[in-house]
């Protein structure tokens, strides 16, 4: 039967293919979207049914324009059409032959061009009958690997014998980028068309390679694991047979084993045999089954019963506290009675203790020396700088790496429910996105709560109601409200001068020599040489320091007797600056010497109490108060109040009115690096004006504490306690202080109080009549 022969016009409407292309002699469906092209289907179905078909160089472009399409297509004829509801025309085509646009002729409503038919004769030569026999054999191969690919066309390529039709079936057929497609419709020669389509075919045919491959690998080893999966459960029936187990179905036994003699509660018994269960059923290779191991680890090794037995000797208590520790009376007392309670009902529970004060008066081992007073473990984490909460509660076992919390890791380290646990630094937590650590706490100190503390790890409760919690730190104020109620602030004043010589003697100085290796017939320390020790190289609330330099000179001694020279080194106040060279501290009360102008005040830090010295002087000037010392804005006030209060007495003290007129009051607090603040400086304050408009000087063994206001009353203020101290240490002999603050002093020991005059005022004509008792310009001993 003869092929029909096509007339093909010279100017044909133009069909936009998108992402493919139509190769000559093969159908290919289409499907019209626009109304555009569905007007031209509409007219090319009136006449030949032929149309033009042109590849977009872009195909999210919806209405292309000339230069969007490429100048190469094939003419297409329309077989088959099915309209469907929603507007869409189904066509089946088939390519006839290869066109190339000259120039196009419309663009509205559908592209039109003038074309030319391009295509030509070949000859057929051994060559390219063996292109064409190895693109066969290829295509073939690529039917087998592909799964896109039917394999009827396997048969339907055996009947091609023209080279042109062989590549265009192929091109059409293949899973190439249609610019590469586009590039074989613009190749004209059969031979060159054939090279590239090999070229091609070989790049698929090794891609699909690799993936059969890889399927094959991943295949074999689902198999080899389904395999080895089979053969275990076999092993294990043929060892259950036997009566023999595995290293995994003994240790599962072995955990089970543990679980039960952990004596946990319950309910996390309960919990850690389903974890069991799920464990049995993982093999070991799995990454999930460490993760459920660890988890079983912590629950088996946590001392959910084990408990120290408490020694309630009280007598034999309060003597290991006096053993370990000087003074500190009101604290030892309330562990007394701590014991005396639990003696005489066990199950009561205890308060949670916070010790607050200075560093270096004893809080940390303070409860060392409890847990051994009661028989206990001690427990000590620091909480300074922690932010994170996860730190307290740990971290849940969806994260890489979870662990419990400090709370739960110690007390599986200590390997008792009942330890002493100091939480340190308690005042220093801090807080950010992680959360607040402070919070989490809350439930940790709660006597009512900690009975069931949960850690976001374990997910089960854990009884923390045994454990005796103490805290420390220095100040209390950063401590959030809500934590601090849970708690009984016991407050650790500073050591005195006396108490200090008792602590080095008793505990630093036997200490220090131990650790260096010494005995005592080594070396003696004179107490002038503790006095001068304490006074010219330490300045300080506690007795850290003081240990240091202690250590100092025991280790200068120890490389003495370790050269061969075994003479004993009496300590004397001459010789201390022989070990630890020029003071570093002097006791500026002594070096003064009654200054017009100059009051001593009292301040209070966390570290516990200080001295300062007002400084006022008038000079030339314009009536300006010039105030310096890194003075904050409350002790500015206070300057400013005592100058006004002060400047209505200038009458009483028949002195002119214009005394201020051309002059500048400056006041001035030495130690400028350090920033001051707090209003209970402004009683000597006042003193120091006063001292200066008056001429008259001020002992400096006077000291002044309380608020004033511009009334002339004097307020209470805080921190008396560690004032007196810090006075008692400096060599100061009379206090001023606040009426309201008469009470406050209840709670100073004795011996802090001991050769101290306490005066107390309500105003500050009352201080101003103590301290300036006549008119004679001359120093005057309140």
């Amino acid at each position: 039967m003869e092929e029909q022969i096509i007339d093909i016009p010279n100017e044909i409407g133009i069909i936009p293919i998108k992402g493919g292309v139509v190769f000559p002699e093969q159908p290919v469906p289409l499907i019209i979207h626009t109304p555009k092209l569905a007007k031209l289907i509409d007219e090319i179905l009136t006449t030949n049914k032929l149309a033009g078909a042109l590849t977009q160089r872009d195909p999210s472009v919806e209405e292309p324009k000339p230069e969007e399409v490429f100048q190469v297509g094939c003419i297409i004829q329309i077989n088959k059409m099915l309209r469907f509801p929603d507007g869409t025309i189904r066509l089946l085509i088939k390519g006839l032959s290869r066109f190339k646009v000259e120039h196009f002729i419309q663009t509205e409503p559908y592209l039109k061009a003038s074309i030319d038919i391009v295509g030509g004769e070949h000859k057929k030569t051994m060559a390219l009958e063996a292109m064409m026999r190895n693109t066969t054999t290829m295509f073939q191969n690529l039917i087998s690997l592909a799964p896109y690919l039917p394999d009827e066309l396997g048969a339907i390529i055996l009947n091609i014998d023209d080279p042109g039709r062989l590549a265009d079936f192929v091109a059409s057929y293949t899973n190439f980028d249609y610019h590469e497609k586009q590039s074989l419709l613009e190749t004209i020669d059969p031979k060159e068309r054939l090279a590239r389509i090999i070229s091609l075919l070989q790049k698929e045919i090794s891609i699909l390679e690799l993936g059969a491959k890889i399927r094959s690998q991943v295949k074999t080893e689902l198999d080899k694991g389904q395999r080895e999966f089979y053969l275990r459960e076999q092993l294990k029936a043929i060892q259950k047979e036997l009566g023999e187990t595995d290293d995994h179905s003994r240790e599962i036994q072995e955990l089970s084993k543990k679980i039960k003699d952990a004596t946990m509660p319950a309910e996390t018994e309960q919990v850690a045999l389903k974890e069991l269960d799920r464990l049995s059923k993982m093999p070991p290779q799995a990454a999930e089954y460490t993760v459920a191991r660890t988890y079983l680890d912590w629950l088996i090794t946590l001392p959910w019963t084990r408990a120290t037995d408490d020694n309630l000797d009280i007598k034999r208590a309060e003597k290991i506290l006096n053993e370990d520790h000087y003074d500190l009376d009101k604290v030892k007392q309330r562990i007394l009675e701590y014991l005396a309670v639990k003696k005489l009902k066990p199950d009561s529970k205890g308060t949670i203790l916070c010790f607050i004060g200075p560093p270096g008066v004893g809080k940390t081992s303070l409860g060392r020396s409890i847990a051994r007073a009661l028989g206990r473990k001690f427990v000590r984490i620091s909480l300074g700088g922690i932010k994170d909460e996860a730190e307290i509660r740990g971290h849940r076992r969806t994260y890489v790496g979870a662990l419990p919390g400090r709370i739960i890791q110690s007390l599986k380290m200590c390997g008792t429910n009942n330890p002493v646990f100091m939480l340190d630094e308690i005042d220093k937590v801090g807080a950010d996105f992680r959360g607040d650590p402070s919070s989490a706490l809350l439930e940790v100190l709660d006597p009512e709560q900690n009975n069931s503390f949960s850690d976001h790890y374990l997910e089960v409760p854990f009884d923390l109601s045994n454990v005796m919690f103490i805290a420390t730190g220095n100040i209390v104020d950063p401590i959030i409200p809500a934590l601090k109620d849970r708690m009984e602030i016991i407050e650790l004043p500073g050591y005195i001068l006396e108490e200090k010589i008792q602590i080095a003697r008793k505990y630093l100085i036997p200490r220090r020599i131990s650790e260096s290796g010494l005995k005592s017939k080594n070396i003696q320390f004179n107490k002038t040489a503790l006095l001068k020790i304490i006074a010219s190289y330490t300045r300080e609330a506690g007795v850290r320091n003081l240990e240091r330099a202690i250590g100092t000179i025991c280790r200068k001694v120890a490389k003495r007797v370790a050269e061969g020279k075994h003479q004993t080194v009496h300590l004397m106040n001459r010789n201390v600056m022989k070990y630890l060279g020029p003071p570093r501290a002097y006791a500026e009360v002594a070096a003064r010497r009654g200054e017009i102008g100059v009051a001593t005040g009292l301040a209070w830090t966390p570290y516990g109490g200080e001295i300062l010295f007002i400084e006022s002087i008038t000079l030339p000037g314009k009536k300006d108060l010039i105030l310096t010392g890194r003075l904050g804005d409350v002790m500015k006030e206070s300057c400013q109040a005592a100058l006004s209060y002060l400047k209505t007495k200038m009458k009483t003290w028949k002195l002119p009115d214009d005394i201020l007129e051309n002059s500048d009051v400056h006041i001035h607090v030495p130690s400028g690096a350090i920033p001051k603040d707090g209003p209970s400086a402004g009683l000597a304050i006042a003193m120091s004006l006063a001292s200066l408009f008056r001429s008259l000087s001020i002992d400096p063994t006077v000291a002044f504490s309380g608020e004033i206001t511009l009334t002339g009353r004097v307020l209470p203020v805080g921190g008396i306690k560690e004032k007196v101290i810090a006075a008692k240490r400096a060599g100061i002999q009379t206090i001023l202080l606040p009426q309201e603050n008469k009470h406050d002093l209840n709670e100073i020991p004795k011996r802090v109080k001991a050769d101290l005059t306490f005066i107390h005022v309500k105003t500050i004509d009352q201080a101003l009549k103590i301290v300036f008792p006549n008119k004679k310009k001359k120093s005057v001993r309140a």
